[in-house]
């Protein structure tokens, strides 16, 4: 199981009430949040292995090199030697720190790779899995992951993560017209204002869904462009053919990366928490005593 972990820690911070406090007034609702999702996640699922996915570097060089505006409009201060910095609410940046320290004390493996987004490690660990993964993430993107010969699916949580929707091929043709691959082709010919991403300008999703069922993938379809009796449009081929800059870089933006340098780690989900008596300093501090407690518990089972 590989969680996306920043998805999930704003989901975390957005659905539990910020009256969620340290003893100090701190607000802990991120954490808390977090702690009884990965709880609730052990408890039903009881994966093998559990990696919390990081991101070392939210935006990339490598990928604002090929779009200045992926997720430009996102940055709270640009850093030249970066990463930049990214505008987070004022409560929740604090709280980041006490994640991390909780799930190191848990045992629960935390991994990022210098120039990454969690994403790029999602699809690493991902290709290299040699038996069934679940992704779990608040994030469309990571669909472009699900392939069913691979055992390969997406977790995206509707509610909570008591309400999962279990995201396979069957799932991603009926709500999109493709499969996992396919879904990389969509977001990029769509386009992604939360991303920053442009897209073709005129072809929406469902326009996106026609051509890509029509020519097969972003390849085909920039091959019907040169083919004069394919079935293209005529504003169609002419808005393809002027979107061809973007689309020369758009895939190496969109796609994960899936062969991401990564550290040595040990997977394996804990039976019980790996420092005991950090775990207690932690609930202490800040006021965590039940969101530990309960973890812990699901650890044991």
């Amino acid at each position: 199981m590989l969680l996306d972990t920043a998805s999930l820690y704003y989901r975390a911070y957005f659905g539990v009430p910020d009256s969620v406090k340290a003893p100090d007034g701190t607000p802990v609702n991120a954490v808390r949040g977090l702690l009884d999702m990965i709880g609730r996640l052990v408890q039903d699922h009881r994966p093998d292995d559990l990696v919390a996915c990081m991101d070392a570097d939210w935006r990339p060089h490598w990928r604002v090199e090929l779009i200045p505006s992926y997720k430009a409009h996102r940055v709270a201060e640009e850093v030249p030697a970066g990463p930049d910095v990214e505008e987070t609410p004022d409560t929740l940046a604090p709280q980041v720190p006490i994640i991390e320290a909780a799930l190191d004390a848990f045992g629960i493996a935390r991994v990022g790779a210098a120039g990454y987004e969690a994403d790029d490690v999602i699809g690493t660990l991902a290709t290299r899995a040699v038996g069934p993964v679940d992704i779990v993430t608040g994030d469309r993107d990571l669909y472009q992951l699900v392939d069913d010969a691979r055992g390969r699916r997406v977790l995206y949580p509707v509610k909570g993560v008591g309400t999962l929707q279990v995201t396979d091929e069957a799932v991603l043709r009926e709500k999109y017209g493709v499969d996992g691959p396919g879904y990389a082709d969509l977001a990029l010919l769509r386009g992604d204002p939360s991303d920053g991403l442009p897209g073709v300008p005129g072809i929406g999703e469902k326009t996106a869904a026609k051509l890509l069922d029509a020519y097969g993938d972003l390849a085909g379809i920039l091959a019907a462009v040169e083919d004069p009796k394919s079935g293209l449009t005529p504003t169609q081929r002419r808005r393809l053919d002027e979107a061809r800059p973007y689309l020369a870089v758009a895939p190496k933006v969109v796609r994960v990366a899936t062969d991401v340098p990564l550290p040595e780690f040990d997977a394996a989900l804990p039976k019980a928490p790996a420092q005991p008596g950090m775990v207690d300093a932690l609930a202490h501090r800040w006021g965590l005593g039940g969101a530990v407690s309960r973890l812990s518990a699901c650890l044991r089972r």
